[in-house]
């Protein structure tokens, strides 16, 4: 089994985004180190959660701090931009990393409807809702398949050539899985946003039209986790992702809360809390068991990968919690162990 990293580079209570980006470089060096099998970095717009709001301005540091890893964007919410636009910039990410870039792609807003409208350049009216068409502008560039006809094909020649990121088709409901079977892309589906996508996977798979790039369908589920030394000690600081994700369903996000904060806070609102297994599921323990869970999922979505994305107040825990989980899986080491000891900068 795969195993990957989703970051969505958190900010913590009391911490900058700056703070937050800088974790975001540490982690990929450790999860580099640590055999982990790619690193996705998120988009997300106007809030003080979530400190990414540009994957491409992040891939290319994570690029550089890295030396194995694949590296890529999870995703680029493709609405807001010009289908050139992306073809060229991740065509020149290819192109300084050649064989490790991913484009996953997106059609949500990643934010709320009014920063979304202040994404668009043209803001007449609201943006036409065209990903399909979209999607395939974008594929043309990428695979130089543009037709002879087409009023753009002479735009196929990109900068990085003859490097190409991989393209993958990201999701969280059934349509994304539709559009992924119809043009032959690799299907990375969003467990952590909808724990109840395992039909959807299969009928990606059982739909999947191949491709000149994939002959196959391959599906990664992404999955919320975090791990530690106790089941105590887990649930514990489990807590301040809890919190976060409470505000974030009462309209009101904001940085990630201490734990002693998070303790309190669920602890005093047992409502909430009962509300957080209707929309997430976490799988939070020592590291047997959490493998045990995420292995059991990866079967129910018949998916050939894992990717694991982990949220904390304190970045160390969550170096250690990816670090538990390398052990359990026991993923391939590209390290010294003397360096890994280091402590990280933020």
């Amino acid at each position: 089994m795969r195993v990957s990293v989703l970051d969505q580079s958190p900010v913590s209570a009391g911490a900058t985004s700056a703070d937050a980006l800088r974790n975001s470089l540490d982690l990929a060096r450790f999860a580099d180190r640590l055999g982990y099998d790619r690193y996705w970095v998120a988009e997300h717009h106007g809030t003080s959660m979530l400190a990414c709001a540009s994957p491409e301005a992040l891939i290319g540091p994570v690029g550089a701090v890295t030396s194995r890893i694949r590296v890529g964007a999870g995703g680029v919410m493709l609405p807001h931009y010009s289908p050139l636009k992306v073809a060229e910039t991740f065509s020149m990410l290819s192109g300084l990393f050649p064989n490790r870039i991913d484009l996953g792609l997106g059609r949500a807003a990643g934010t709320d409807p009014m920063t979304a409208y202040a994404l668009q350049r043209d803001r007449r009216q609201p943006a036409p809702d065209d990903f399909p068409q979209q999607l395939a502008e974008l594929l043309g560039y990428l695979h130089d398949t543009l037709p002879a006809g087409h009023r753009f094909a002479r735009l196929s020649h990109l900068p990085g050539s003859p490097a190409r990121p991989t393209p993958w088709l990201l999701g969280s409901s059934a349509q994304s899985g539709v559009w992924a079977a119809e043009v032959g892309l690799p299907y990375a589906f969003a467990d952590f946003i909808n724990p109840n996508g395992a039909a959807i996977a299969r009928r990606y798979r059982d739909t999947f039209q191949p491709s000149a790039t994939q002959p196959v369908p391959r599906v990664i589920v992404s999955c919320w986790a975090l791990c530690a030394d106790t089941d105590e000690e887990a649930e514990r600081i489990a807590a301040s992702a809890r919190m976060g994700f409470v505000q974030f369903l009462q309209g009101q996000p904001g940085p990630i809360p201490p734990v002693d904060t998070a303790v309190r806070f669920l602890r005093d609102n047992p409502g909430a809390t009962a509300a957080l297994g209707q929309h997430r599921r976490w799988t939070v323990g020592t590291p047997a068991p959490v493998r045990e869970q995420l292995e059991a999922i990866a079967h129910a979505y018949g998916a050939d990968e894992l990717m694991v994305v982990t949220i904390t107040h304190d970045h160390a825990t969550r170096r250690r919690s990816y670090e538990l989980l390398a052990d359990a899986f026991e993923l391939t080491p590209a390290y010294d162990g003397r360096e890994l000891a280091a402590q990280p900068a933020h």
